[in-house]
């Protein structure tokens, strides 16, 4: 059985100006940057990690950088942890896309919605993600952080919870980090959330 961490990226420039981010390259925020240099202080105190794997995105592997030195382990990068891809509504603002009929502002029906513009929906995101978790068991390490975003995690967490195409509502919060012990896909699996840094405060949205 392996320990799996996932963690959210801390704030980006996005995230604190309010845009759609999806697969742009936005960076750390100065409070992401500080958040980031907070969680690896904490973390690297309570745990060991074997590995750490990380969305190519920018906001991510900015993350994941202080933890890895933390740690004193190198960052892989896997694309099928990366964010959403929001197609035409990629670099709106929330104010933005209020008005807009075309997107889908109910959370709890997005999983057949696909985003004009070459969008991808949430179905589109768990078939991304199966062949990440079929190779779970085989990978190597037995205590392994995964860097990756908000809506990912979403589906994550339904994949590892056995709920699809039913999905968590909420969001996890910049820099929160999940814990699960990952035995086999296709088990039922409890996640426990944890806050180190400034993470218990940040706000979610999408």
């Amino acid at each position: 059985m392996k320990t799996l961490y996932l963690i959210r990226h801390a704030e980006s420039e996005a995230n604190a100006q309010d845009i759609l981010a999806s697969r742009q390259p936005f960076p750390l925020s100065k409070k992401g940057q500080a958040d980031a240099a907070a969680i690896a202080a904490e973390f690297s105190k309570i745990v060991s990690l074997d590995r750490i794997v990380c969305s190519p995105l920018l906001r991510a592997q900015q993350t994941a950088a202080p933890i890895a030195k933390a740690f004193g382990i190198g960052v892989e990068t896997d694309e099928r942890i990366t964010e959403q891809e929001l197609g035409a509504f990629t670099g709106m603002t929330y104010a933005e896309i209020e008005d807009r009929p075309d997107y889908m502002h109910d959370r709890t029906q997005r999983w057949n919605w696909v985003p004009a513009g070459g969008g991808e929906s949430y179905e589109m995101i768990a078939q991304r993600l199966e062949p990440f978790f079929s190779e779970m068991e085989t990978q190597s390490g037995e205590s392994i952080l995964f860097v990756t975003h908000a809506v990912t995690m979403r589906l994550i967490r339904a994949h590892l919870e056995q709920t699809l195409p039913g999905y968590p509502v909420e969001l996890a919060k910049n820099g929160e980090i999940w814990k699960t012990q990952f035995s086999k896909q296709g088990d039922t699996h409890v996640v426990e959330s944890i806050f180190l840094g400034d993470s218990k405060n940040a706000v979610s949205r999408a």
